[in-house]
């Protein structure tokens, strides 16, 4: 059976035919003692920095008199493994508990949040103090809703419009990262019908959009582009339509339904992604409820810098435990369809492009947030006076975290 994949309102949700959500709630727990070694191999410098942090969190000072000087008169006295002894055994104490956190993302688990698993199951959430439990979307979830009642911390959003929206209704939300630096949202043609360029699929017998496109990025194409709304056909995310129709096209998610083309139909369609063409927003984006961001910054830049090195390792190093923890959670989930949304990612820069490769995964700037709003106030989506200021901050991307360990 295919994968559908939902793309967060307002862009609409993918919902399969007769397939229900699996369980929600998936819990990457791998026990205290794992997390115990990552902490016990923790320099004396990583020591005074996390003992420091936690003051910084709770308030509450260690148990020491003065830690620095107390540090260096152990190095004095103590051997090495006398000394290791002693901090195993601070390290043991409640005062080094990892935060717990839930990151809701937005449809059942695939490699579009590759790097999320990836950050649970190598332990670089628990390098950043965070026990992370993930809780997959589907087509009948809301993860928006659960973010505003509380029940998670992070949500997965999807692009910058769903949150211009979320400003005209005064919705405390903001988005902390742009994990996506391109939106994945992309048009379909058949090969050597006259469909070959971007410009000729205005010239289609047929136009396959959805509901939420229509109004989004559909809404755009036919401002910007001349498409025209007078030969659409609803999508209803069954793609057979247009593989028997090869004078029509289809909107579609990248890594998705060309993979489904593909193998139902026999043929490579043409791929046109919307970012390349002007529709400049960024996706992927990780919201937080404003009261989060204003009172637990820290919380906020632990969990945005180690996602964005949990997506370098996944895209560039070995991310197999992360594949078998997304098909844990998501057992129609094919190495085949893996191999091939990785594989997308990489070759159209979705994650790791533009301004990302010099500013890190989650990069995001004023100048592109503003093009973005500029565009979809022309388009007639958005008003002219909504703050769109208000629903996005940069204080915790554009640090270069993790550049290093990008692609030489």
């Amino acid at each position: 059976m295919r994968q559908a994949r939902k793309r967060a309102r307002p862009s609409g949700a993918r919902v399969p035919r007769g397939e229900e959500p699996s369980a929600p709630g998936l819990s990457f727990n791998f026990g205290g003692a794992k997390f115990h070694d990552e902490r016990a191999a923790m320099t004396e410098s990583d020591l005074r920095g996390t003992v420091k942090r936690e003051e910084t969190m709770t308030g509450i000072a260690a148990p020491r008199a003065n830690w620095r000087s107390k540090l260096h008169r152990r190095e004095k006295r103590f051997t090495r493994p006398i000394f290791l002894a002693i901090l195993g055994s601070l390290l043991a104490t409640p005062a080094f508990a990892l935060d717990k956190v839930t990151f809701g993302t937005n449809w059942l688990a695939d490699p579009e949040s590759g790097g999320y698993y990836q950050a649970v199951v190598d332990g670089t959430y628990a390098k950043y103090g965070l026990d992370v439990t993930i809780l997959p979307g589907g087509p009948q979830s809301n993860g928006g809703l659960l973010l505003l009642a509380g029940k998670i911390d992070f949500f997965q959003g999807g692009d910058m419009l769903g949150d211009f929206l979320s400003a005209e209704r005064n919705i405390p939300t903001v988005a902390v990262a742009a994990d996506f630096q391109k939106d994945p949202q992309i048009f379909m043609s058949h090969p050597a019908v006259g469909l070959d360029k971007w410009t000729d699929l205005p010239k289609a017998q047929t136009a396959y959009v959805s509901a939420g496109g229509a109004y989004s990025f559909y809404a755009w194409m036919v401002k910007r582009w001349g498409f025209s709304l007078a030969n659409t056909k609803p999508y209803d995310f069954d793609s057979a339509p247009f593989i028997e129709n090869k004078h029509s096209i289809q909107e579609g998610y990248l890594t998705s339904e060309p993979y489904v083309v593909e193998k139902d139909g026999g043929f490579k369609p043409n791929i046109f992604l919307l970012s390349d063409y002007g529709y400049s927003t960024y996706s992927s984006l990780i919201e937080a409820r404003r009261d989060t961001v204003e009172k637990t910054p820290d919380l906020v830049q632990r969990f945005v810098s180690a996602s964005a090195i949990g997506w370098y390792h996944y895209l560039y190093a070995d991310n197999a435990k992360a594949n078998q923890a997304i098909k844990k959670s998501n057992p129609e989930m094919t190495d085949g369809q893996i191999a091939y949304s990785i594989a997308k990612l990489k070759q159209y820069g979705i994650v790791d492009s533009g301004d990302a490769l010099q500013l890190g995964i989650g990069a995001m700037t004023d100048a592109r947030v503003k093009d973005f709003f500029d565009q979809m106030v022309k388009a007639g989506i958005i008003k002219a006076d909504t703050d769109y200021k208000k629903i996005y901050t940069l204080e915790f991307v554009d640090k270069g975290v993790g550049v290093e360990l990008g692609p030489k």
